[in-house]
């Protein structure tokens, strides 16, 4: 579990209470739920509207993906084509046929099974890339969405401060109501604005940054395959390998 993603919020909206607060307001009055209603309904309404139906259904896992962890190590992925280079040196490489079931990564997996199969060097290395291309595509689809969401949250927020401040106008004949009634409809500004930068915006941005680092650890893996299917040295691949990392993670081997 990310715990960032749920103390980020808390720690912000946390900010804006004590602030109240401080100023001698009442936190309370800040909830207001048909205010609430209304930017949530329209904001998921018109990120209905601009994806199709299918699409727009898998927004809970792209919700979902910002809470989870990403347990990829760089340096596990290199152990193991090490380990993997050091058996095809005295087994060859169908030596590796019986790796396969020991290696939980797909990619890993199915990319092994091409070397093994014998498949020519470029055409393991333009499947591979395919494979990175397409998936870093799925990945697209939730960050737009939720940036999407992220631009629509706010004017959501004005829209229905204008719906709210129709409704002061009917009560301009009693002026103990004009208060409370444009203070609710202002509210909706801040909802608006809030679900957009504190929540919709940063989680577009979560997602861009896994994407990242999805590819980079893939784009790791190709190198590796590759150069297990030129039967290099295991010492040379580490070295390969580990130029993708900073400096202070790479191993004192």
């Amino acid at each position: 579990m990310d715990f960032a993603t749920i103390f980020g919020p808390f720690v912000a909206i946390s900010a804006i209470a004590i602030a109240f607060v401080l100023d001698e307001g009442n936190p309370v009055s800040l909830i207001n739920w048909p205010s609430f209603i209304l930017v949530i309904g329209g904001t998921l309404g018109a990120t209905m509207v601009a994806y199709p139906l299918k699409k727009f259904a898998m927004l809970p896992v792209f919700f979902w993906q910002n809470f989870k962890t990403d347990s990829s190590n760089p340096q596990e992925h290199i152990d193991l084509f090490v380990n993997l280079a050091d058996k095809a040196r005295r087994g060859g490489l169908l030596a590796l046929e019986e790796e396969l079931p020991s290696i939980a990564d797909s990619f890993i997996r199915n990319a092994l099974m091409l070397v093994i199969d014998g498949v020519d060097m470029d055409e393991v290395r333009q499947v591979l890339e395919n494979d990175n291309e397409m998936t870093s595509q799925r990945h697209h689809v939730g960050i737009a969405m939720l940036s999407t969401m992220a631009g629509v949250a706010p004017a959501m927020g004005m829209i229905g401060t204008v719906v709210g401040l129709i409704g002061v106008m009917g009560h301009l004949s009693d002026p103990s109501q004009l208060g409370p009634s444009i203070a609710v409809a202002f509210l909706t500004t801040l909802y608006g604005s809030l679900m957009g930068n504190l929540i919709f915006s940063p989680m577009a941005n979560k997602l861009k940054q896994k994407d990242k680092d999805e590819i980079f650890i893939r784009e790791l893996i190709i190198e590796g395959i590759l150069a297990l299917q030129e039967s290099e040295n295991p010492r040379m691949i580490r070295q390969k390998l580990e130029s993708f990392l900073r400096p202070g993670l790479r191993s004192q081997n």
